[in-house]
């Protein structure tokens, strides 16, 4: 399993080195999400455990998984880890513990993993799968092995989207792929076909912005406000059952869900600033002549149309703009219909100009 996955040569060699000479007792796959830490760790597993089909179906007995329902990983959810810790392996000759968003652990609960990551079972096997280094504390990080993933090439991101979509054009691959950014996440959001359908749509508002004259930059934040909730109400509908199996009280219960809800809007929002971000840098990249550079390459008949003189100059404006209210957005807990509406009031003046030229 370990050799299917697609780059990360580091990291494959890191761990086929630890299958041959035998494991270190902790790990920490770390890097951006969607780039494969996850389906290498069920790899890693699966090849410790010697069982590949049961790692896949999750139903190993000395398989445990943890990861979290909503925004953090909480002390309880470690003390169960750790009382399963020390429960001698069952069929195989150890235990594997894998830990899927580790930096979403919360300061007691990474105080609590630590004492085992000091002293853990001979038989014990824990890897940390995190999106960043910077939540986890130091003394977690020296305890384990640290394995690096990378962003992947656009080249592979768009074999993936070949093999899972080969009624996709030449065009529409490497569109998607680069708006992937190398994520393998991103790029099955992309496939669906809600994702699909509220992609047209940020992109007819992102043109909006310079096209229409009666453009309404609260009419256009609420816009995105109601696709981010459609997003996130998708996303708890998919958890219902999950939390209904764990048979919390309703109150714990209804806060999980709200947390997945929560987190599943706010990575929408993100991800349509990445796009508008991108539109804007394509106008500026098209207007420059270097069209294969774009990364809407299936939508460049509407960028050559867009990118006038006085619109290519506005829009790398207009690009920053949006990079900005990202970095905000990520860093600070901004109420979110202010800055998007903040952010489509500066885009319509720095854009605006260019129009009113045109």
């Amino acid at each position: 399993m370990l050799d299917e996955l697609p780059e990360q040569v580091e990291a494959k060699r890191l761990l086929q080195s630890a299958l041959v000479d035998g494991p270190a007792h902790a790990y920490l796959f770390h890097g951006p999400a969607g780039v494969g830490k996850r389906r290498a760790a069920l790899a890693f597993a699966a090849a410790l455990l010697e069982d590949e089909g049961r790692v896949e179906r999750r139903s190993h007995p000395d398989l445990y998984l943890l990861e979290p329902l909503g925004d953090q990983i909480r002390i309880d959810a470690i003390r169960e880890l750790r009382h399963d810790l020390h429960m001698r392996p069952f069929e195989a000759a150890r235990r594997v513990y894998l830990v899927f968003s580790a930096h979403l652990m919360n300061d007691e609960a990474a105080d609590a993993l630590l004492k085992d990551l000091e002293e853990p079972p001979p038989y014990a096997v824990i890897v940390l799968v995190a999106d960043e280094l910077g939540p986890l504390p130091e003394t977690i990080r020296s305890r384990c092995q640290l394995v690096p993933f990378r962003r992947l090439s656009e080249r592979a991101v768009r074999e993936e989207l070949a093999a899972r979509a080969p009624g996709l054009s030449e065009d529409e691959l490497r569109a998607l792929a680069r708006l992937a950014a190398g994520r393998l996440d991103r790029a099955e959001r992309l496939l669906d076909p809600g994702t699909a359908a509220r992609r047209e749509a940020l992109l007819e508002l992102a043109r909006a912005v310079y096209r229409d004259p009666d453009f309404d930059a609260a009419a256009a934040s609420r816009r995105l406000l109601e696709s981010a909730r459609e997003v996130g109400a998708e996303a708890r509908s998919r958890d219902e059952p999950e939390v209904e199996r764990l048979a919390l009280p309703s109150r714990e219960a209804e806060l999980r869900l709200r947390r997945v809800q929560r987190g599943a809007e706010r990575e929408e929002l993100l991800s349509a600033l990445e796009e508008l971000e991108a539109w804007y840098r394509d106008l500026v990249v098209v207007g420059s002549g270097a069209r294969d550079a774009a990364v809407h390459a299936d939508r460049l008949d509407d960028l050559i149309e867009d990118a006038t003189e006085d619109r290519a100059a506005a829009a790398e404006d207009a690009a920053e703009a949006v990079r900005e209210t990202w970095r905000l957005f990520e860093e600070l807990n901004l109420q979110a219909g202010l800055a998007f509406e903040a952010l489509f009031v500066r885009l319509r003046r720095e854009l605006g100009r260019a129009a009113a030229a045109v």
